[in-house]
């Protein structure tokens, strides 16, 4: 076409990606200039430093062979300058220059490091890792193998029992979340198919939620969550919790008022209100869900009697086991106006752990074959972890001091002094 022109080079990529190599190739160019400038700049710093016979104790010596560096759009290329320091430091030892930029040993980036345990635990098996990386990264992805996880499974093993032994001396939880989840995996003990992991969950002095521990359990018998509970006591967690909210089936809260006496108590309205639902029949559970609604957010504890009363006026001639079942934790489930209204959409369920749980169940579900009880555990851990980073904080932060100073609220509103 007149007046245009077309790139040699771009033609010639034919069937590859012509966008990928213009992008492979301006990160190149982009790596050596910045590798280029940081040597430059640390030879300009060291420039006055010289021998007796004033020449340079820090010069340029070439280059490094060249070295291909594994990145998310493929292989890019780079040559290194090389340095020579004939510094020596106290010790007589002889000083290097080592890349900020380019480590010593580096062959892949950061960022593909964290892609291979993330495909993993997000449900690609390892025997599918090769054919999944060659598709994500194209054929250039070499070291990147099946191999990798295997020695990945072993390092989360041991990095989770060092986890589960570090000191909480210097933590304070004000609220805590605890839940028992459990997994369809086939383990190597037929004779308990499913595995029930422990989990507690923590709202710290300024709000940001934390993993505090996880664990194998059984059941959720209260002897599981009275070991969880008093190995984190042991671990340095001496203070009673303010809150603590669960599931009321738990044998969580048996063990919660010997361990920690002074917490109060918090019945999760998702699980009530699915419990309560599910005694039921199917044909009353649309008028019934919307009046357990109106119980729960009801903007005083007052209103929130009321409505409770409504609800068991409507249903306790007909279905006296749903009534049974919400007014047995009355109490326990209208704790949450004790404190302050920012934090209610905070405690009155365990969301927090049930959201974060939601895509761990994906991957566990896609397991395959049999597996170890450790390393189901392992792996729920991981990817616990990484959701941990995307914990929003609590609203209302700035009011826990005063909840941990005792300061009594009305129907979330702070009491107002005589």
């Amino acid at each position: 076409m007149p007046g245009r022109t077309v790139s040699t080079d771009i033609v010639s990529i034919g069937s590859k990606d012509a966008l990928t190599e213009i992008l492979r190739e301006g990160a190149q160019q982009m790596l050596a200039r910045a590798v280029e400038n940081e040597v430059t700049e640390y030879l300009a710093c060291h420039a006055d430093q010289r021998d007796e016979e004033d020449r340079r104790l820090v010069v340029r010596n070439g280059y490094l062979p060249a070295r291909d560096i594994q990145t998310g759009i493929g292989l890019v290329g780079v040559r290194q300058p090389r340095v020579n320091d004939k510094r020596r430091d106290e010790q007589g030892q002889r000083l290097r220059f080592t890349s900020r930029i380019l480590p010593p040993y580096l062959r892949r980036t950061k960022s593909l490091d964290e892609l291979i345990p993330w495909l993993y635990l997000r449900g690609i098996s390892t025997g599918d890792f090769t054919e999944a990386l060659e598709a994500l990264l194209g054929p250039q992805a070499k070291g990147l193998s099946a191999t990798n996880i295997v020695r990945l499974k072993e390092s989360w093993q041991q990095e989770w029992k060092a986890w589960n032994q570090r000191s909480l001396q210097e933590k304070r939880y004000v609220y805590l979340w605890a839940d028992g989840i459990h997994f369809n995996i086939r383990l190597e003990d037929p004779g308990n198919n499913k595995q029930c992991i422990l989990v507690l969950m923590g709202a710290t002095e300024d709000g940001r939620k934390e993993l505090i521990a996880i664990s194998d359990g059984y059941r959720e018998s209260t002897q599981s969550w009275r070991e969880l509970l008093l190995a984190v006591k042991q671990q340095g967690l001496s203070t009673d919790p303010k809150l603590a909210t669960g599931d009321g089936a738990l044998g969580f809260w048996a063990a919660l008022r010997e361990i920690y006496p002074a917490t109060r108590e918090q019945r999760c309205w998702v699980h009530k209100t699915a419990n309560v639902l599910n005694k039921l029949p199917k044909s009353v559970q649309a008028k019934a869900k919307p009046m357990l609604q109106e119980i729960w957010m009801a903007e005083t504890r007052h209103q929130a009697d009321k409505a409770f009363d409504l609800f068991v006026r409507s249903f306790e001639a007909k279905y006296p086991k749903a009534v049974d079942c919400l007014v047995k934790d009355r109490d326990v489930l209208l704790s949450f106006y004790d404190f302050p209204a920012e934090h209610w959409v905070h405690l009155r369920t365990t969301n927090p752990i049930e959201s974060t749980f939601a895509t761990v169940r994906l991957r566990t579900a896609r397991t395959k074959g049999c597996g170890s009880r450790t390393a189901c555990l392992t792996m729920v851990f991981k990817l616990v972890q990484c959701a941990e980073k995307h914990w929003r904080r609590l609203n209302g932060a700035a009011l826990l001091p005063e909840v941990i100073q005792g300061v009594t609220f009305i129907d979330g509103l702070k009491e107002k002094a005589a």
